[in-house]
């Protein structure tokens, strides 16, 4: 039996008003009669507050990984995708990043905002390296956007994916559990040390971005290899979508729906075993058909009208 070909869609809708009002006017052709082939599974509830989002949930189950809100160890995998061996360890991702402080809120920018290269994360890692490691923290070159960290200390923290946070207030993405603690502080140390530092400085006087916080994320530990899938993640409608650009992302969908959606529709039109996973920004729901009843499936494709996909779209 062939594979089923997953297709993961994320931002395929957004419960924002200017969002639900350009899915009205959306015509996704493609995608409209692939639903109507296929079967939809039970739906992945919850809202726009966990901090692991619809689309990173629904990654981390069909590759197999732990996947408790907030506790998807998406570093300690990063290292295992590279070729490493599990080793156990703690893993997280730390991304420098620009803090806007504003009346009663920091909100937390895009770390490309920084326009770091190389030489200059790495000398940015030295500077705040000795303040990780007097919390039990290593910190790994891996880029200049993000970089690896390694210890005790992220077993078992949970931490919000930089999608949900990401222009937003940081306050209600941080738990106040005991497990953050040691990172709040961290954050605030590291926000004292680089607000005058030298380094920053120099980016002034270069008319560069300054770097006064980071964002840790992805934290957690794996001992064995995952058993699971690897689907197609389309990346298309992610950037539109986080900067409220509703017009670019009605396009993005578009192109979307005329090319990995249109190949999937056809996929399924040859009774391969196909399967879509939409997620918004409060719920994922997959719908699949299996390659053992590629007749019915197709007389169900021939007989069903299908429904405006924007009739699934508005409900995630």
């Amino acid at each position: 039996m062939p594979d089923t070909f997953h297709l993961l869609v994320p931002y395929a809708a957004s419960s924002a008003l200017p969002a639900q009002q350009a899915l009205q006017g959306l015509a996704l052709p493609h995608l409209s009669k692939l639903l109507a082939r296929l079967q939809a599974e039970a739906p992945d509830e919850g809202d726009e507050f966990t901090l692991t989002p619809p689309h990173e949930r629904a990654l981390a189950r069909a590759l197999g990984l732990p996947h408790a809100d907030g506790l998807v160890p998406w570093a300690a995998w990063e290292r295992l995708r590279a070729g490493q061996a599990p080793d156990g360890q703690a893993w997280a991702f730390v991304a420098p990043a620009p803090w806007h402080v504003g009346t009663g809120q920091v909100t937390l920018g895009e770390p490309a905002a920084l326009q770091l290269d190389e030489a200059a994360s790495r000398d940015l890692l030295a500077i705040v390296a000795p303040f990780f490691a007097e919390d039990g923290i290593a910190l790994v070159y891996e880029r200049p956007t993000r970089w690896l960290a390694r210890g005790e200390p992220l077993r078992g923290l949970p931490t919000a994916s930089p999608d949900r946070v990401t222009g937003r207030s940081i306050d209600i993405w941080q738990p106040a559990v005991p497990q953050t603690r040691p990172l709040r502080r961290l954050q605030s140390e590291i926000q004292m040390l680089l607000y005058t530092h030298a380094f920053n400085e120099a980016r002034e006087a270069a008319r560069l971005p300054q770097v006064n916080g980071f964002w840790l994320h992805g934290a957690g530990a794996l001992d064995d290899a995952p058993a699971g899938e690897q689907p197609t993640v389309a990346p298309a409608l992610r950037e539109a979508a986080l900067r409220e650009d509703w017009s670019a992302w009605s396009r993005a969908w578009q192109a979307l729906d005329a090319a990995e959606v249109a190949d999937a529709l056809a996929r399924a039109g040859r009774g391969e075993p196909v399967r879509i996973t939409l997620c918004g920004e409060r719920r994922a729901q997959s719908f699949a058909g299996g390659a053992a009843h590629p007749f019915g499936q197709r007389l169900r494709g021939l007989f069903t009208s299908p429904a405006p996909a924007r009739s699934v779209l508005e409900h995630l």
